[in-house]
Order: C-alpha cells, then structure tokens, then sequence
C-alpha cells in the first residue's frame, strides 16, 4: 500500500478516462491525451481501463492511475478487474492502484473475495487496493477485508443497489462516518454541485467520468434537455 498516494488523493478530482471498443474515443492514444488535459487542468489522478490504455496514459501522464480491467467471464456478472489474471496485467502495465469488484455478486469460479485480496496483498504488496462497492453493507465487508479505499462506482448497477438518477451521496456519508478508510465518490456524478456535497459528506475525493470524457453522452443529455424544454414551450 502506498500511503503518500492516498494522501495526495485527498480533496482531489479524479479523472476517469475510459472509451468501450463501440465509442467514437476508442483508442488509447486518444485515452493518454485525454489524461494529459485532465492533468494540465488539475485533476489529482486517473481512472482508466485496460492494460493498453494504462500504460499509454502511464507514458504521457505523470498522475497517479486507478487501473481496472473490464473482461466478462460466462459464470459472472462480475466485470471490473474480476481475477487476479486481470489484476496482474493491470499492475504490470503500470496502474499504481487497482480497482475491483467489490459487491456481493458471485465472482468467476466462484472464488471468495478474500481470497482475490490476500493473491493481491502476497504478489503485489506495494499496489494499492480500491474496493468498487454498490452498498454499505458491501462497503463494511470490504474494510473489514482490509482494502485500502472503497468507492461507491457501482451503487446502482448491481440488482440489489438502490437505483438513483443521481449520485449516491448517502452512501458516500455512512461509509465515512464510519472513519476507517478512505472514500471515493463515483457514480452519476454530472454537476460541480453534486461533486461538492459529496466532499460535504466526507469523500477522500471525487471521481468523475462521464461528464468529462464521453463526448456522446453529455451531447445526449442536453439534446434531451433542449427538446424536452422546446417541446414543452411550443
């Protein structure tokens, strides 16, 4: 675990830099530009997927990355760096922190999450575990697994997290008052208001995605605003 990271994290905007194979952003010297505006405007690290684009943002940028590995496995919904085959590429490709599904679905084989955690903690002592979680009950299983931060990304993707249009904030603030590890905000996040009550909850930091980085989708949200408000007033 790398402790001065964590610490320079705190207070901090994080960046989340991702395109799918099917987006126009596909590509990951367009994924490394990205991280490199993020950077030039401030943002304390970057979320990214892929060993690819990881290591091309890790060679172009010289902010910490939160590396995860999407990779779908026929027994499991679990996608988010979901065995230590990803984790490896993913800390190999330079990622100083890795993120993983966290919540309680079953994972590929049906290996036990504690036992993905003690393979990291024994292969890759010195990488920095982030716990994606969609409940708090989720978010206590992980601090008890002893990860090193949790992060709300997944409340309201799995079937039995609340589904909220808007930021999980409540989440945010129990798994903070609780003071035992770090919390990142993540999830829906689309407006600056919405990033600072999460601070106001007592988020380490913010991550933020969508709003930033998919071009496509925060052109479809304000279509969907203008032709909602033009229909209404005509």
């Amino acid at each position: 675990m790398n402790h001065s990271l964590i610490s320079k994290l705190k207070h901090g905007f994080i960046v989340s830099c991702q395109a799918l194979e099917d987006e126009p952003l596909h590509g990951s010297h367009i994924m490394a530009a990205m991280a490199c505006a993020a950077e030039e405007g401030g943002a304390a690290a970057i979320r990214a997927n892929s060993p690819v684009d990881i290591y091309q943002i890790k060679q172009k940028c010289s902010l910490p990355v939160i590396g995860i590995y999407k990779k779908f496995y026929d027994d499991s919904k679990v996608y988010i760096t979901p065995t230590i085959h990803e984790v490896r590429e993913v800390v190999e490709a330079g990622a100083d922190f890795v993120a993983l599904d966290c919540t309680k679905l079953s994972r590929p084989g049906k290996e036990r999450l504690e036992d993905l955690i003690d393979r990291i903690r024994s292969d890759y002592p010195q990488t920095s575990i982030v716990a994606d979680i969609s409940t708090y009950e989720e978010g206590v299983r992980a601090i008890s697994l002893k990860v090193d931060l949790i992060s709300t990304t997944l409340s309201g993707y799995t079937p039995h997290s609340p589904q909220l249009e808007d930021p999980d904030i409540e989440l945010v603030g129990r798994l903070a008052s609780l003071g035992k590890v770090p919390i990142l905000a993540e999830g829906r996040i689309w407006m600056i208001e919405q990033c600072l009550r999460c601070f106001d909850a007592g988020a380490h930091a913010v991550v933020m995605g969508t709003a930033i980085t998919r071009p496509q989708e925060i052109v479809k949200r304000y279509v969907r605003k203008v032709r909602s408000h033009v229909g209404s007033s005509s």
